[in-house]
Order: C-alpha cells, then structure tokens, then sequence
C-alpha cells in the first residue's frame, strides 16, 4: 500500500506533529543551546535554563486554572505523569495525615493509571474503582458516595480516551475536596481540545504528541501546596520532583504546539466538531449496521474529533485490518491496549455488552482531517460492515 495514501483517523493514539511545533524543534536545532545541558552553571546552560522556563510559562498559560509555571513538572509523557501522580500524591497525602490509606479512581481510566493499582495495593492503600453509567459519565454523586476521611486521592479523567465522553471533574473536585481529598484527572486526551475546568483540581497530566507535539515529553502539573513524595532519585530537576536531564528541544516544541492549540481553541473544537458530527449521521443512520458507543450527538459533553462506534456483527480487528489495507488508519480503542482480543475494559465499565463491544472502532483526528477523506472513510467502512451482512 502507498503511504502516501493513507488517511491517518488515529489522533488519540499520537497526532502527527503540527507545523508549529516542527518549527520549534527546528530553531532550537539552530540555537548555540542545542544539546546544552539547563542544569550547568556556564552560559549556555544557563541560557538553556532560560529557554526550558520559557516553555514552563507557556504551558502553564495554557493550563489556566491558576497553575503556575513553577507547577509544571517535565516528564516522558502522559504514562510516566498519572503514575507520578498516583503514587506520589497517595503517599505524599499520608505521609500528612496516616488516616488517608484510600484511593478511588474510575472503572474508565487509561492503563497508565489501573495498571498502577497493585502497586498502590503493595504500599498499603486500599484502591475502590468508581464506575460510569451508561452514558460513559463519571457522576460526582459516584464519587461522592464513596468517599470518607480516610480518602487521599480521587482520580478521575476529564475526557475518555475511547469514547470521548467529558467528565464532570469540576463538580467531582468539589465533592473530593470538600472531604479533604487531593484531586488528580488524567487530561492528556482533553487538553488543547476543549477547555478545563481546573479551579478545584490539585494536580492533572498531558501529553505532547496528543496534540501535534513530539513523542517523549509530558507534564505533570501540580500545585506547590500539594503534598508528594518523589518516585524518582538522583538529582534535583524539576524542583526534586522528577530528576534528570530536561529535554529543551521536546519542551519548546511541547510548548509551541500547546500554544498553537489553545489559542485557536474555539474555532478549531468548532470545525472538527462539525466533521465529526456529520461523520456520526453518516455512519450510524438507520439499517447501517452501525451503533454509537454512547449518543451518535457532538456536544458540550464530548471531545470534537472523537467518534466511538460499534459494529455488533463484526470484531474489531477484522474492521481494523480491513480499513487498513483500505488506506484508513483507526484503532480498536485505547492503542496503549492494541493487539489484545479482548473487550474494552471502558466499554464493559459502562454496561455494554461483551459481544458488542468487541466491535469497537475509535476513529479521531484533528482539523487536519479534511471533509473528502472523512467521506471517503465513512464509504470503506460502511461497505465492509454491507458486504459481511450474509
């Protein structure tokens, strides 16, 4: 098959990088700092110093929520970022109060969070998964059902990375906070897409190349105020938090593509929401053979260029191939868990059946996407679903 070809619809797993953000890493490329060390005392370090504060400022201006630069911690990415969150928050939070032994985190979480409950279960907390309802929504009344004193930290996403379903995290921060718990949401597919809700939010994590930057960089972003216990040593970068060398280049081209994203926020959601509604009427009209995972509606309540559909007659990674071979590039769900037969585990939280669910497709993309290959793909797929109706 031509590459060339390819309509790429797999944005949620890792965006291709945006002009902006190419540009970036080329002008550092350019700079008397490139592959100057920000941490040494001699004037290029210093001067590299200065470029990675830089960047800081600027993604803590695309934050909002009254985060501040000196609370964005530089990571590997949106793994590494809700693993630190998890397990440094826990402990920091008990470490200030012994009662706090408890985690709750949602049924509908990435991997990079429920994969870490073992380990949170091995240092002595007790882990309790709040489940969505049918729609997909993590209600604070959920959550607030289940907390008590003994709660250090409550984690919740603030878009579903395979149904893109937007979650209440401002009125679940109010319900955790009001009992003393820290709050933590997993923002890596919601940040630069729609706007957060973060007043009440203690610490939450993104990723670069969710949104047009480099692969290999994240953040966490964390209140000063909130207690942490580092899971990491060997140096004191990132204000002790994260050691290590910081990656300038990834951090200004991270920056730049951040920038590029929040400050065209509102037209951007508008167009790629209008795409992807259309894609819905399309797919899911009656007697196609095509259901949505939650409502077939783009609104206030789901990411824009997100659709989650399902093909009850047909497997996921039949449809996946068979796209593929077509010049269509979708997922089967989160890609973090490609190439497992199994059922989605947030398809399955919400209630829908385990044959259902295992013809799941993701197709996301951003306003790249133009309207001839999103017609052109709603063709492919709905004449594979016709042509295996026996």
């Amino acid at each position: 098959m031509d590459v060339r070809r390819c309509v790429y619809l797999d944005h949620a797993a890792s965006s291709p990088m945006c002009a902006e953000a190419l540009a970036a890493e080329r002008a550092y490329e350019g700079l008397d700092i490139a592959g100057a060390n920000p941490n040494s005392l001699h004037t290029l370090g210093r001067k590299a110093a200065q470029a990675l504060e830089t960047s800081r400022h600027e993604l803590a201006r695309c934050v909002g929520g009254g985060f501040r630069p000196a609370d964005v911690t530089f990571t590997s990415g949106g793994t590494e970022s809700n693993n630190l969150a998890l397990v440094g928050m826990s402990e920091g939070a008990r470490a200030r109060d012994r009662r706090r032994m408890r985690v709750i985190v949602s049924a509908i979480e990435h991997d990079s969070e429920l994969d870490v409950i073992p380990s949170l279960r091995d240092r002595g907390f007790e882990v309790t998964l709040v489940r969505p309802n049918r729609a997909g929504v993590v209600t604070a009344e959920a959550v607030d059902a289940l907390l008590d004193d003994a709660v250090a930290l409550v984690s919740v996403m603030s878009a579903n990375n395979e149904t893109g379903v937007v979650q209440p995290i401002a009125a679940i921060a109010r319900v955790a906070r009001a009992r003393g718990a820290l709050v933590h949401t997993d923002a890596v597919q919601a940040f630069g897409r729609i706007p957060l809700k973060l007043d009440d939010v203690d610490a939450l994590s993104v990723a670069a190349h969710k949104i047009g930057g480099p692969t290999g960089v994240g953040a966490l972003v964390m209140r000063g105020r909130c207690p942490f216990r580092p899971q990491m040593f060997g140096g004191r970068q990132e204000r002790g938090r994260r050691p290590g060398t910081q990656d300038v280049r990834g951090a200004q081209a991270f920056a730049a593509a951040a920038r590029a994203c929040c400050d065209h926020l509102a037209e951007r959601r508008m167009v790629v929401s209008a795409r992807a509604q259309r894609l819905y009427d399309e797919l899911c009209a009656p007697r196609t053979g095509i259901v949505p995972t939650t409502t077939a509606t783009i609104d206030e309540g789901r990411l824009p260029g997100l659709v989650s559909v399902m093909v009850p007659s047909m497997d996921s990674e039949t449809l996946v191939l068979k796209l593929d071979q077509l010049g269509f590039e979708v997922s089967a769900g989160s890609a973090c868990s490609s190439g497992s037969l199994e059922a989605s585990h947030v398809l399955l939280a919400m209630g829908i059946a385990r044959a259902d669910a295992l013809g799941s497709l993701r197709i996301s993309f951003d306003e790249r996407a133009d309207e001839e290959g999103l017609a052109a793909f709603a063709a492919a797929l709905l004449g594979i679903v016709a042509d295996a109706r026996p």
